[in-house]
C-alpha cells in the first residue's frame, strides 16, 4: 500500500471512529454579538507564487495591523498534518521560513517553532518531508514537537478543571499561527483559530486530540483562542484547499497572505474571501465573543474582499455556509 492511499484508509477509519464523539450540531442557533470595542485590523496582501519574495508582503501586513514583537519569545506554529510534499494540506514551508525572517526583522528575542499533527505520526518525518529543514533556518533546533513537551496544567479550560499544554506553547509571548486556508469537513473552515488545536498535546489527550471532539469542535476552538490571547494570525492562502478539507481535499489557488491580530476577524475575512459566510459558521459565531466577524467592525487593509475573492468549492451540507 502506497502512502497516498494509507493517508486516504486512516482518514476514512477516523471519520467512523469520530461518529460518537461530539460535534456541534450543523446550523444550531448562536447569536453573533459585536464583540470586544472599536474595531480589527485585517491586512490582505497579494502573493500569487511560492517563489515570489513572501518576507515584504508579510511585513506589510504585520506593520499595518500594528504587530511589535521587539524582544518577544515567538512561537511560529504552522499547520502539519500529513505526509504530503507536493499539493495543500501542509502549512508551505517557505511562508514558514518568510515569517521567521520577518519576526528576526522585528527584533523578536527568539524565535521558535512548534506543532503537535492531530494524526499519530512521527512528527519529525512530517516535517522533514513537507521540506520544512530544507528551508527554515536552524529548524531542527528550533522545533518542538508539542504532542510531547513536557507540560503544565491551567485551570478553567473549556469548563475543565484542570487541561494541560505544553511549556513551550505556555512560555511564548505571542505565537503565531501559520494556518493554511482549507475547507473541513466538521467545521466548514480551517485557519487560524482552528489551527491551534495543535497546541493540544497527543501524548496527554490521544490522537486525534478526541478530548476536544468530546467537547466539541466548535466549543474547542474557541476555547483555545480565548486561552492563548496572545495570538497573531497570518493565514496561508496562497494556495489553499477546497472541497473535502482539510486533507483530501483540492488545491484552490487564492494567491493571498491574510494576517492581523484578531484571529477571529482573519478568520471571517478567510471566509469572505473564499466565498463563505462567517455568520453561518458555528465556531466563528462563538468566537464573536471574542473577537468581530462583522464586516462593519473590520479595518480591511492591503488589498479588498473583491479584488481577492475565489469561490472555494464545499461539500454537503456545508453549501448552506455561502455567502449570499
Amino acid at each position: 500500500m502506497n502512502r497516498r492511499n494509507f493517508i486516504g484508509l486512516t482518514a476514512a477509519v477516523a471519520t467512523g471512529g469520530y461518529a460518537a464523539l461530539k460535534t456541534s450540531e450543523l446550523g444550531k442557533e448562536q447569536n453573533v454579538t459585536d464583540g470586544p470595542p472599536g474595531k480589527s485590523a485585517v491586512a490582505v496582501l497579494k502573493a500569487t507564487s511560492y517563489s515570489a519574495d513572501l518576507v515584504q508582503p508579510m511585513l506589510e501586513g504585520v506593520r499595518a495591523c500594528g504587530l511589535n514583537v521587539r524582544g518577544k519569545r515567538v512561537l511560529l506554529k504552522p499547520n502539519l498534518v500529513e505526509f504530503d510534499s507536493a499539493t495543500c494540506i501542509n502549512t508551505d514551508a517557505r511562508v514558514i521560513a518568510a515569517a521567521y525572517e520577518v519576526m528576526e526583522k522585528l527584533g523578536a528575542a527568539e524565535i521558535l517553532i512548534g506543532e503537535g499533527p492531530g494524526h499519530r505520526r512521527d512528527t519529525y518525518d512530517l516535517a522533514s518531508e513537507a521540506q520544512y529543514f530544507a528551508s527554515v533556518p536552524d529548524f531542527e533546533r528550533r522545533f518542538t514537537d508539542l504532542n510531547r513537551d513536557d507540560v503544565r496544567p491551567v485551570s478553567g479550560f473549556a469548563e475543565e478543571a484542570t487541561f494541560y499544554f505544553p511549556q513551550t506553547a505556555l512560555r511564548a509571548d505571542l505565537i503565531v499561527s501559520l494556518a493554511k486556508m482549507k475547507t473541513h469537513h466538521w467545521a466548514g473552515a480551517t485557519l487560524s483559530m482552528k489551527n491551534l488545536f495543535g497546541l493540544v498535546p497527543g501524548s496527554v489527550y490521544g490522537w486525534p486530540k478526541n478530548k476536544l471532539h468530546y467537547i466539541g469542535i466548535a466549543e474547542s476552538i474557541v476555547a483555545l483562542n480565548a486561552q492563548f490571547r496572545n495570538t497573531f494570525a497570518i493565514v496561508d492562502g496562497i494556495i489553499g484547499m477546497e472541497g473535502n478539507g482539510p486533507i483530501q481535499g483540492r488545491p484552490k489557488q487564492a494567491g493571498v497572505l491574510v494576517m492581523g491580530g484578531d484571529v477571529a476577524a482573519v478568520d471571517a475575512t478567510c471566509c469572505r474571501i473564499m466565498g463563505i459566510d462567517p455568520e453561518k459558521v458555528d465556531y466563528l459565531r462563538l468566537a464573536s465573543q471574542l473577537g468581530h466577524i462583522r464586516p462593519d467592525r473590520i479595518e480591511q487593509r492591503g488589498e479588498t474582499i473583491q479584488e481577492v475573492h475565489t469561490r472555494f468549492e464545499l461539500i454537503g451540507a456545508f453549501e448552506r455556509l455561502r455567502l449570499a
